[in-house]
């Protein structure tokens, strides 16, 4: 029993070294004994094991910059790596995200009309295939796929993803089956709000919304209390079927009136006569910013004026420290952030909207890869004892690569 005990309290301590440096950047032994209250002899037998597995690497500070004896520097690897996916009406993007945070790979390979579930998984294992050969450098822990759409969490299955038109797809299953590797699936904006709060905007945050805008409507995630929170199934942060506006208009749940309905990429595109398979959030964004015509003035605004409304409830709610704005919601606020700051107060009890900083995201848009990523990364991160194996088979990919012929790359 003791031994257990002993065991038990080593992969903890591990696991806490680990999620360090994998969160916080590269810390030295001398950080890493301060954060952990650990003594110098313990961090050094730990952060061993931890490079020994490969999951950690060290290296000496600069010199010139430190006085007295340097202090070994120790980083999350660059070899150990999450494969991330994310499936849209218009595109499967597949990245390769290290567990330093470094993005090896992002591909995004556009589809003429929406995949279905067998299609995504047919694409994905297509443009892993053909990265064979750099994959074989790294140590593949798993795939995290983020999903515009409803998830439950006890199994990744996709209960409803309604534009994408899928419904109870078991899209995690036919992944392993496909690939041989473990998959962890959740829905993308709940996976935005994660990256987000440990490596972007949300930084130290404990109370934080995020919501993104993409070609699949709005969504959104929460952190409270320094808890993400995700509803008793995993559903929680739906902003996009929050009731806006009178209006008739309808989602793609067929409520009428909400945020999803009013505020759309789509009707900015329009305006600007863009064309939604050539323009991604930072091209919409530029757009914007450069645009002087009064057509694209009054669409923002009447945008923002809407999203001003599902804000000022989610503040009044929840009086987070920050709101998180990505994708297309971004690209609105970059235009004419006091107009939005201005609604939103407008709107809000002063007590809860004051402090309240409304940010753009910051990871642009290898966002959603990286909230993928963690979700894959996350069973290493609580044992890195894993036996990680050689689970990946690649050899027999080539045979499961059929992609459908309405697809092509970009």
């Amino acid at each position: 029993m003791q031994g257990t005990n002993h065991d038990d309290l080593r992969r903890r301590n591990l696991s806490i070294i680990l999620r360090l440096v994998h969160r916080g950047g590269a810390a030295s032994r001398a950080q890493l004994t301060r954060l952990t209250g650990l003594n110098r002899s313990t961090i050094g037998a730990l952060v061993a094991e931890l490079v020994e597995r490969g999951l950690v690497e060290e290296r000496m500070p600069d010199p010139t910059r430190l006085a007295g004896r340097p202090s070994p520097i120790v980083a999350a690897s660059d070899g150990v790596v999450a494969l991330a996916l994310n499936p849209e009406i218009d595109a499967i993007t597949v990245g390769v995200v290290a567990l330093s945070g470094v993005v090896h790979r992002r591909i995004r390979f556009a589809t003429r009309s929406s995949p279905t579930a067998a299609e995504a998984v047919a694409i994905t294992v297509s443009i892993v295939d053909k990265l064979r050969s750099e994959l074989s450098e790294y140590s593949i822990i798993g795939i995290g796929v983020a999903v515009p759409g409803l998830v439950r969490a006890s199994d990744g299955l996709v209960r409803h993803a309604p534009h994408l038109g899928w419904v109870d797809e078991p899209l995690g299953d036919l992944l392993a089956a496909a690939t041989g590797l473990p998959v962890v699936a959740a829905n993308d904006a709940s996976l935005g709000v994660t990256a987000e709060r440990y490596f972007g905007a949300g930084q130290g945050m404990t109370d934080l919304i995020y919501l993104n805008g993409g070609s699949s409507g709005i969504g959104g995630g929460l952190v409270v209390g320094g808890v993400a929170a995700g509803g008793r199934a995993g559903y929680a942060g739906e902003f996009g079927h929050v009731r806006v506006s009178a209006s008739g208009q309808k989602d793609s749940a067929g409520i009428a009136g909400t945020l999803e309905a009013e505020v759309t990429r789509d009707a900015l595109l329009e305006a600007l006569g863009l064309r939604a398979s050539e323009t991604d959030a930072d091209t919409l964004e530029r757009a914007l910013l450069a645009s002087d015509s009064p057509v694209v003035h009054a669409e923002v605004a009447r945008q923002l004026d809407f999203l001003a409304v599902a804000l000022a409830g989610a503040v009044n709610v929840l009086n987070p420290q920050v709101i998180v704005l990505g994708g297309f919601l971004s690209a609105l606020h970059a235009v004419d952030p006091d107009r939005l700051s201005r609604a939103v107060a407008a709107l809000s009890l002063g007590t809860a909207f004051d402090g309240v900083r409304i940010a753009p995201a910051l990871l642009g848009s290898n966002l959603l890869l990286i909230g993928a990523a963690e979700l894959a990364f996350e069973a290493l991160l609580l044992d890195p004892q894993l036996d990680r194996g050689n689970t990946f088979a690649l050899s027999a990919l080539g045979a499961r690569a059929a992609v459908s012929p309405a697809s092509h790359p970009r």
